[in-house]
């Protein structure tokens, strides 16, 4: 009898765990069930890769996308067709949303809305807050949560934990890896005075190295009292790299697109558009911010997609808000470092598959293997294309990188067996599902 599949990904070079080659895949049920020579097997389907890298499916693991709240600036369904169109198969979206995801109400909430309608599988990060500490144990552990997120420093929204008794309470009461924005809260207080109206150069002097720093040494010190595993969002310094890698006992940490690609340099082009916190700062960071990522202190790589109208960005500085969209852009901005030769392509495979689902502990995602979710995220690496505002499908329309060239292009997304995304087309109906952990 000829094996029988669902579908077959054929013809592609097959980036996993154990290597680089040619290999065709074989999904039923939605689920990886064979890796092979699979030419003379039967499929419903087949899809052709020739000339295509296949990937596992790239998880982004730290999206704003607004709902319940702004959503004139973005909606789960509108967020997760940029990341479908950027070759993203699974997202955890943020907690500071409008009501805060802080209780089992507000959470529910969300999977409802998501499930079905969003095109990227999903997971939602639970806010940690003063006044919900006894109750994170079992939020942390009902479906669809990412796990706890904790803002040390003030950011858009009202969720802030700034004192260390807070985070300890938070850190004590909870068993899974909690994710932290880590900024101190009393230097950023204390540093308001730095702001220049209409200069958003100023926001990097604001929100200056020793504020991340002096934060992230304190999660560090907390998390060995408290013997809890945190995760750190966005480090933006190499200070922190530094004490980072001395601290894996205790911490994993994650890099962003736009501080290992933009710089103080850009802020004469694109002014409040790469206002982001924490802040990008100067060449010199980004250098060691991809040291860190060479060192392999760094674990994941997320896009901080966090989407703001371009009415809005056109605010003078500081009323202009923080943040720019991202999770279409980080496939294409990151393969185009990896023709570059400044990351090997196995390794942008660990830092937004195999990564996530280590460290997040993903149950059936972040690896091509039999019995796994049938995700795949397929690039032509040699295809040439410039990124334009006109092809972002963020409600927010525009991108940091409108013009720029790159090399690596995002071709499908593949979610459970399904081709969602192909050739910059959505191709299916959205039939997004919580991420499923251990």
């Amino acid at each position: 009898m000829p094996r029988t599949f669902d579908c077959i990904l054929s013809n592609g070079t097959v980036v996993n765990h154990d290597g680089v080659g040619p290999r065709d895949i074989g999904v039923r049920d939605g689920r990886i069930a064979e890796i092979g020579d699979l030419a003379r097997a039967a499929a419903a389907e087949r899809v052709d890769c020739a000339g295509l890298h296949v990937l596992p499916g790239v998880i982004d693991s730290q999206v704003h996308f607004r709902e319940p709240g702004p959503t004139h600036k973005e909606d789960l369904e509108t967020g997760s067709r940029a990341a479908a169109l950027g070759g993203v198969t699974a997202v955890f979206e943020m907690p500071n949303t409008d009501p805060a995801t802080t209780t089992e109400a507000a959470l529910a909430d969300k999977v409802i809305r998501a499930t079905g309608r969003m095109h990227c599988d999903f997971a939602f990060w639970v806010g940690g807050a003063h006044d919900n500490v006894a109750n994170l144990p079992d939020l942390e552990r009902l479906p669809g949560a990412a796990g706890i997120k904790v803002f040390m420093g003030s950011s858009t929204g009202k969720l802030l934990v700034a004192d260390d008794a807070g985070v300890l309470a938070i850190l004590k009461s909870i068993r899974r890896r909690a994710a932290f924005h880590s900024e101190d809260e009393a230097r950023l207080n204390e540093r308001k005075p730095h702001r220049v109206p209409g200069d958003p150069s100023s926001h990097p002097v604001w929100r200056d190295e020793t504020a991340a720093l002096r934060s992230t040494e304190r999660l560090v010190r907390l998390a060995r009292e408290a013997r809890a595993q945190v995760h750190v969002l966005h480090v933006s310094t190499g200070q922190e790299m530094e004490l980072l890698a001395s601290a894996k006992d205790v911490a994993t940490c994650e890099a962003t697109p736009h501080h290992l690609t933009l710089s103080l340099d850009d802020h004469p082009r694109l002014g409040t558009k790469m206002q982001m916190n924490p802040p990008v700062r100067g060449p010199d960071h980004r250098r060691d911010i991809w040291r860190g990522l060479a060192q392999g202190v760094v674990d994941v790589l997320g896009s901080d997609h966090a989407p703001h109208t371009l009415e809005e960005k056109a605010k003078p500085y500081p009323e202009s808000p923080s943040g720019m969209p991202g999770v279409q852009t980080l496939v294409p901005i990151m393969l185009d470092h990896v023709a570059a030769g400044r990351l090997t392509l196995q390794r942008f495979v660990d830092l937004t598959s195999a990564g996530p689902a280590r460290i997040f502990r993903i149950l059936g995602k972040g690896r091509i293997a039999a019995g796994y979710d049938a995700d795949f995220t397929v690039v032509d690496l040699k295809r040439v294309e410039t990124i334009r505002d006109s092809w972002i499908a963020s409600r927010c329309g525009w991108t940091p990188y409108d013009g720029k060239t790159v090399t690596g292009w995002p071709v499908g997304a593949i979610v459970r067996g399904r081709r969602v995304m192909w050739e910059g087309e959505l191709a299916t109906p959205s039939t997004g599902q919580a991420v499923r952990f251990w």
